[in-house]
């Protein structure tokens, strides 16, 4: 009975220990003048003192987040992403948006900021802003972070982002032959790129030509080059809606197979020469041989019309024979009728 009440009277004392804490809100620490119980770990201590210092509480004792920092625009090939320092919360996660401002807005209409399409939220630093900035006007950015219903101030990008500023980097590309045909493949960079190629034969005064190509997946046809010769290409790209143009890439050049492919392209006419001629003369021969038959038949005689014995013998009959015959000769008719 002892141990029960004094296990009762321990829970009650715990209990009554703990409801002050419930009502302020906060987690208690070790400390000797605190009536509270200490309820955490020394990593959840040093958690909860790192959030006390992240979190800003100004005089009236609200928690702010602090701004993200360090606000800049990497733009290469007319891609555009703003990035920022991230906002560290321990075990917490953090979201952020994402508004800009173009010329016209910024001039007549300042308290009007866009969401970006695709980074109003975003949990990464970083935000792709490329189809958000359509104009080749100057715009202004800013960023915000937010946890819970914690928001922190605006960040705004101190210079304004012009995409003419964007780096023109050389278009990569791939030269194949296909018999004698030089073609070009060029990397995709976008619907606003164009590339100028530049291709000639390497010898000394050759002229170099010139060729606009739009990017696609499938080669590009040059030039009929010539056996045994060597060609160069070189192309650089162009965006027409800032008017300017990339470096030129390292020249590649490529050379043309000048004797085993001729010596095999021979072989092959010859053979087929060689086979068409005698399917022509089999194809004479054929026709002759149906013309003849057609205009000159071979007849052939019954076996009862066909002379077995020599004339000489059939006349020297004897007189009586032939009177025999004379008198048992067939009529006629029945001549006419054993001719038929």
């Amino acid at each position: 009975m002892v141990l029960e009440e004094i296990k009762i009277n321990l829970i009650m004392w715990f209990s009554y220990a703990l409801i002050p804490c419930l009502f302020v809100g906060n987690l208690c620490f070790f400390d000797p003048l605190d009536p509270c119980i200490n309820l955490t770990f020394s990593s959840m201590r040093q958690s909860s003192l790192l959030r006390k210092t992240i979190l800003n509480r100004p005089g009236d004792g609200v928690a702010v987040l602090p701004a993200p920092q360090n606000l800049s625009v990497q733009s290469t090939n007319m891609k555009h992403v703003l990035t920022w320092s991230p906002v560290i919360v321990p075990e917490e996660i953090i979201h952020y948006s994402v508004e800009y401002q173009g010329e016209y807005e910024s001039l007549y209409m300042s308290h009007i900021w866009i969401p970006s399409s695709w980074c109003s939220p975003t949990q990464r630093p970083e935000c792709d802003i490329t189809e958000d900035i359509t104009a080749t006007v100057s715009y202004s950015l800013r960023v915000r972070a937010t946890l819970g219903s914690l928001t922190s101030a605006w960040s705004t990008l101190k210079h304004r982002f012009n995409q003419n500023s964007t780096i023109l980097t050389p278009p990569g590309m791939e030269i194949t032959m296909d018999g004698f045909h030089l073609l070009i493949k060029l990397e995709d960079l976008g619907p606003h790129f164009e590339f100028f190629v530049s291709y000639w034969r390497r010898e000394p005064g050759a002229k170099e030509h010139v060729k606009v190509v739009r990017p696609g997946v499938l080669p590009v046809y040059l030039e009929t080059v010539e056996p045994g010769a060597a060609y160069c290409v070189k192309a650089r790209t162009f965006v027409k809606a800032i008017g300017r143009h990339s470096a030129f890439s390292q020249t590649e050049c490529v050379k043309v197979q000048g004797e085993a492919l001729p010596l095999v392209l021979a072989l092959f006419t010859f053979v087929g020469f060689v086979l068409i001629l005698g399917v022509a003369l089999l194809s004479v021969w054929k026709m002759g041989q149906l013309l003849r038959h057609s205009c000159c038949p071979v007849v052939m005689l019954p076996d009862t019309l066909k002379i077995t014995n020599s004339p000489q013998k059939l006349i020297s009959c004897r007189k009586e024979e032939v009177e025999a015959c004379v008198t048992s000769g067939l009529s006629s008719e029945e001549l006419l009728k054993a001719w038929i």
